[in-house]
């Protein structure tokens, strides 16, 4: 039986791609649950204005990050926090922090789009980049400065 993907399945093909599956499988899963319908005339039109549409939401997203990537661009944050003399804080800086911080200067950034592998536990600048979009990847200097 030949089906229409409606998403990337790891075993079967891309999105859009017309395929060859068992009838049961098709039957009893894909088209069930969403994921492929059965390849017809009509269903190869319906895919293709779900593509157009999907392509347009995609084109409104990326603007919309690129407009918030310029607004986040130039900023920089600056943590105060006790440290050692060696350098390392004795608490840490995390994405929850700078979102705060962000906030606090009139930016909304949800915290799990800032893209800090770990927290900052050392005094100095650090570069932290955040995921607007997949392709729009602004960078935020955070300066971390010793209390006196």
């Amino acid at each position: 039986m030949q089906v229409i993907l409606r998403e990337r399945l790891e075993s079967l093909g891309n999105a859009g791609e017309v395929v060859d599956v068992k009838p049961g499988y098709a039957r009893n899963y894909l088209i069930p649950q969403g994921k492929a319908y059965e390849a017809t005339s009509a269903n190869v039109k319906r895919i293709e204005t779900e593509r157009k549409r999907q392509e347009q939401k995609d084109g409104a997203t990326l603007s919309e990050a690129r407009e918030r990537a310029k607004a986040i661009e130039g900023i920089s944050l600056t943590f105060h926090a006790r440290a050692g003399q060696e350098g390392k804080l004795f608490g840490s800086i995390t994405s929850s922090d700078i979102a705060e911080k962000l906030a606090e200067q009139g930016v909304q950034i949800d915290r799990r789009t800032i893209e800090l592998d770990e927290p900052i536990k050392a005094l100095g600048v650090t570069s932290v980049p955040v995921r607007l979009h997949p392709q729009v990847h602004p960078e935020i200097k955070v300066w971390v400065i010793a209390e006196d």
